[in-house]
């Protein structure tokens, strides 16, 4: 561990908050109860059952977990500590949003500590987040809450906790599209204002710049468009607009992410 990460993590528990009035309406209603047994990484664990428990909402630094020639990410060592001291050896309540099971058979949950009368306690994802431990991390099957946990990490970006004190972790400009080769095949988060957004065969286009051979570019696949906009967005409405996106970093002529909900997408002006 490093001397940044351990003097973070002499603290780390200080972090916890008490249920914030966010958290009441979300996670949604508690499921399955288990033990913690086995805490894997920084966002996953496994209940005394043997049930391997994905928190869904989030993604935490990673460890290599026998992956050949996977690094260690920068606070994975941090993140799985930090998830230790809130749940190892706990009570845990399971709250399903949507999508129940990954492919690899593992849980998808809103995890929250049981409380003694039954009431939720810390909620896990929220706790990862607010630290500074973790990024959040949605799917189309699964966005719920989503505008909690975003806050949650806003607030920790702010205060410089865990992740976001380190030039690894920092939100990427999107009209500096050079930066992003080398990062391909990470997730990422981009921030910068929207040239142009078009409709072309199968696919949505919001531009970052008018090189579209080599600029940033978001993705949409026209068949998930329809839930944008639901969510109020339209094309014209796009020019001009300051927006962060969330996703996987890829390469298309330029840099780009594919975006298949509107919940990747946060509004900034």
């Amino acid at each position: 561990m490093s001397q940044f990460g351990a003097a973070f993590m002499a603290a780390g528990l200080l972090l916890m908050a008490p249920m914030a009035s966010a958290q009441q309406t979300c996670p949604p209603a508690a499921g399955v109860s288990g033990l913690v047994s086995e805490i894997v990484d920084g966002d996953t664990l496994v209940l005394e059952s043997g049930l391997q428990v994905r928190l869904v909402g989030i993604q935490a630094p990673k460890l290599p977990l026998g992956r050949a020639g996977f690094k260690t990410e920068p606070m994975a060592p941090e993140a799985r500590v930090f998830l230790e001291q809130l749940a190892a050896g706990k009570r845990v309540d399971l709250r399903y949003g949507e999508r129940r099971r990954d492919r690899h058979g593992r849980a998808l949950a809103h995890v929250t500590l049981a409380g003694p009368s039954g009431e939720p306690g810390h909620w896990l994802q929220w706790e990862m987040l607010h630290a500074g431990l973790a990024r959040v991390y949605s799917f189309a099957d699964n966005r719920l809450c989503i505008a909690e946990l975003l806050a949650a990490e806003r607030a920790a970006r702010k205060a410089g906790r865990g992740i976001w004190a380190l030039d690894s972790y920092q939100i990427l400009t999107a009209q500096k599209p050079g930066q992003m080769v080398r990062l391909s095949g990470s997730y990422q988060i981009v921030e910068g204002r929207i040239e142009s957004a078009s409709r072309r065969h199968k696919w949505v286009f919001v531009n970052f710049d008018r090189d579209w051979q080599r600029d940033f570019t978001i993705v949409i696949p026209a068949r998930h468009w329809k839930w944008f906009q639901k969510a109020g967005y339209t094309l014209s409405g796009l020019k001009g607009r300051r927006i962060r996106v969330r996703g996987w970093l890829g390469l298309w002529n330029g840099p780009m992410i594919e975006a298949d909900h509107p919940e990747q997408i946060e509004r900034l002006d």
